[in-house]
């Protein structure tokens, strides 16, 4: 796959992304910028194994936060249990993908030069395993 690269990442994000042995690119789309990982890992638990996940670089990171993922294919349990707050699809590089909402809590901020692309990825495994933990 030829990976696009439209915008840079801060390197420190960069040189993580190609530690972990992820596949990704940068994407910007109607005034909106996109990190792109293709063949995600999902913990196990949901009926997919990989997925592609879209991540929102909003202007101002950082030191600005990351908020939420959008999936592709979107996410599904094998009890066919609707999953909270993963209705909304968003359309990224002519596809759609599905919108897990989910947002930093006081008790787990976003913490101003401490968090980054990386810690992200780590805040997206931890919220879906939480789902796993609700039920399958």
């Amino acid at each position: 796959m030829n990976t696009r690269r439209q915008f840079r990442l801060p390197n420190a994000d960069e040189v993580a992304l190609d530690q972990l042995g992820l596949l990704w690119e940068t994407l910007s789309v109607a005034n909106r910028q996109w990190v792109l990982i293709h063949g995600f890992a999902i913990p196990e638990g949901f009926v997919q194994k990989v997925a592609d996940v879209a991540i929102e670089i909003p202007g101002g990171y950082p030191p600005g936060a990351l908020d939420m993922a959008f999936f592709s294919p979107f996410l599904s349990m094998p009890s066919a249990r609707v999953i909270a707050q993963t209705q909304h699809t968003e359309q990224i590089d002519g596809k759609t993908w599905q919108r897990w909402s989910r947002h930093r809590t006081a008790e787990n901020s976003w913490r101003l030069g401490e968090d980054s692309l990386e810690t992200h990825i780590d805040y997206i495994l931890a919220f879906l395993t939480a789902e796993i933990g609700r039920g399958r």
